[in-house]
């Protein structure tokens, strides 16, 4: 066995093949991505070195679970070797390198978050109990300098995201990583959930009425149940794939 096989333990490929390509179909299915231009990935390995990533120019609605690619963080040359998107390699290969605890990262454009962080203040404000999720949670990047294609952007983000679970990334997009791929996409799917109802609350021209910062970090406190309701949120959602078109898992 060479030393990077040695290294490379992997933590139930095939699960998180099966996870990371149903999380791509819903996202199509909730117009989350743009086009081919966004990328989910999740390590396989225990230190975050090896992970999965879709591949290049491939629509999420087409994914399957033998589709990613694996992938070395630490690799120099992974990103001419396989096909990739550049930016893919520059933020994901840039995060799992550098950020352990980043076992999933999706990133994508959603309509409602990515016309959230466009605006002048993107915080996510607590009006709601979804809302209220995020109360002090999220980072904001208000610092876009133009497509994310080299390894010095990636980095910046990386530092962006700081110790927070969500970017809101300003005039681009939106990232969250997790623990899994069913918490990082319970999440994601609670921050658009989020974006929406502040949109829509904005768009009346009525005050909002935000809760208060002991009430908003309460229910958000409330949220955290372990993992359990992301967890069978994710496997509902994975059974609606299997009865109506199961071939995200070949």
């Amino acid at each position: 066995m060479s030393d990077a096989q040695a290294l490379r333990p992997r933590i139930n490929e095939r699960q998180l093949r099966v996870d990371l390509a149903a999380a791509c179909r819903l996202a199509s299915r909730l117009d989350w991505q743009e086009a081919v231009a966004n990328h989910f990935s999740v390590a396989t390995s225990a230190d975050g070195r090896y992970f999965l990533m879709n591949p290049l120019w491939r629509h999420f609605s087409r994914i399957r679970a033998s589709d990613f690619l694996l992938l070395d963080a630490q690799s120099d040359t992974a990103h001419n070797a396989q096909p990739l998107d550049p930016t893919a390699w520059a933020i994901h290969g840039t995060m799992h390198a550098q950020l352990r605890r980043a076992r999933c990262i999706l990133h994508v454009h959603p309509p409602y978050a990515t016309a959230w962080s466009c605006l002048a203040d993107p915080r996510i404000r607590p009006i709601d109990q979804t809302s209220a999720r995020f109360f002090n949670r999220v980072a904001v990047d208000t610092d876009y300098g133009g497509i994310a294609d080299n390894a010095a952007e990636g980095l910046r983000l990386t530092r962006a995201l700081g110790e927070h679970s969500v970017l809101m990334m300003g005039n681009h997009g939106v990232l969250v990583v997790g623990d899994s791929v069913a918490e990082t996409f319970d999440a994601l799917y609670h921050l658009e959930r989020a974006c929406r109802t502040l949109l829509l609350a904005h768009s009346t021209g009525q005050p909002l009425r935000i809760l208060t910062d002991e009430l908003a970090e309460k229910t958000a406190l409330a949220w955290d149940d372990g993992g359990a309701q992301a967890t069978a949120h994710f496997a509902q959602q994975k059974a609606i794939l299997d009865a109506e078109d199961g071939s995200y898992a070949e």
